[in-house]
């Protein structure tokens, strides 16, 4: 990692640590801590953004002229670990992390001015409506489709696996706007009022039994126009704009380093066999290999930053980084359960939403869903197997 030799690192990690003891709430440590989702409670992120928001730091990538903190990427490799270190519960990605940076590079300055103080804030929560029953990984075959009307559009169809709708205040959206050409040519990039009549959720659960994703309806809902972002059918470039964020934005090798070491102390003081748990030899193997693959994703993450940093753009090097953070939060949570044994049997209630005493350790009562909620970090967002496209042919040129 690169370091600007104008920043003293070790007087920032300070100030980070300072600001993290003084003003990171315990209830959110302990609430994060019991969450089984890979997208905790949005409330808890929610209260975390409005902290660091008071702070300045409430979208520490966007440019300082938009509310952001123009940090080198040594100060943002740094505020990233030590908020690993702190057990930060994390902000909602929709927000800061994509629409935000989508709005600063396509939006108008009316669209700025409307919803980037907003999102700083955590005023107003986001989904994301790509994904179809019919068009997932083949987003480009999406069919929700917006008619334009006068100054609106109607748009009518269905998202799903749509994170946090059932929250959320705004959704930006994908629809068709045009038939002709490529399927690619003729979408439209809409943010679509979920308070909107014709707008309806219902809720899926999931494996694990947590409430994160939904399918969204859209029964002729009227959008004004002046919610398009970008120009019409050319949503395409402002959606892989906003893949790129959502694929390599943020630093969750240090996470997973920090939960294979916390790993590693529990796991020392379990029973196995008459022996301690971190005495078995395929167990140890594969703690070291876990700890191994955090340290590479670190790095690889680290890579990415400083190149975006440079170049302005996060491009086609997100892919790889997509594929190892599904792969080692799998790998993670699989130990994770094996070291929690027989204690990670009852977890049908992953909230801790019962009267009944936990059985065993805090730790090991999500273990189970928490897994069981990993096995789609190599499917959402674009499958492992569709990046793995995208890594042999724009990165490899096979």
């Amino acid at each position: 990692m690169p370091l600007d030799h104008a920043v003293d690192p070790e007087a920032f990690r300070q100030e980070v640590r300072e600001f993290l003891r003084t003003e990171l709430p315990p209830a959110l440590v302990a609430a994060y801590r019991r969450s089984s989702a890979v997208v905790p409670d949005p409330e808890i992120g929610r209260e975390w953004q409005r902290i660091l928001n008071r702070r300045g730091w409430g979208a520490p990538h966007w440019p300082a002229a938009f509310g952001g903190t123009d940090w080198t990427p040594a100060q943002h490799y740094i505020f990233e670990t030590e908020c690993a270190n702190a057990d930060t519960p994390p902000v909602s990605p929709f927000g800061p992390r994509m629409i935000g940076p989508v709005l600063i590079k396509f939006g108008r300055p009316d669209q700025q001015q409307r919803f980037l103080p907003r999102i700083l804030a955590a005023e107003d929560q986001w989904c994301q409506g790509y994904s179809e029953p019919g068009a997932g990984s083949d987003l480009a075959s999406l069919k929700t489709r917006a008619v334009r009307d006068g100054d609106d559009y109607v748009v009518t169809g269905t998202k799903i696996w749509t994170s946090s709708a059932h929250v959320a205040d705004w959704m930006f959206a994908l629809v068709r706007t045009s038939d002709q050409g490529k399927p690619q040519e003729g979408i439209s990039f809409l943010l679509i009022d979920m308070r909107s009549p014709g707008v309806s959720v219902r809720p899926i659960l999931l494996i694990g039994g947590d409430h994160e994703v939904n399918q969204v309806f859209l029964d002729e809902v009227r959008v004004p126009v002046a919610n398009r972002v970008g120009e019409e059918n050319q949503g395409w470039t402002v959606a892989k704009y906003l893949l790129e964020h959502e694929r390599g934005g943020g630093l969750a090798g240090v996470r997973f380093r920090r939960a294979v070491q916390r790993l590693r102390r529990l796991a020392a003081a379990e029973e196995a066999g008459g022996g301690r748990l971190t005495d078995d030899p395929a167990f140890h193997a594969r703690l070291v290999q876990a700890e191994l693959e955090a340290l590479t994703l670190e790095a690889m993450e680290a890579r990415l930053a400083a190149e975006a940093e440079r170049t302005g753009r996060i491009g086609n090097g997100a892919s790889p980084v997509m594929v190892k953070r599904g792969e080692v939060r799998q790998l993670v949570t699989e130990l994770t359960v094996e070291a929690a044994g027989l204690y990670a049997l009852p977890w049908g209630t992953p909230r801790g939403d019962t009267n009944e005493a936990p059985v065993g350790p805090d730790w090991a009562a999500p273990a189970a869903a928490a897994y069981l909620n990993a096995r789609a970090t190599t499917i959402f967002g674009g499958s492992a197997e569709v990046q793995r496209e995208i890594i042999a042919k724009q990165i490899l040129g096979l």
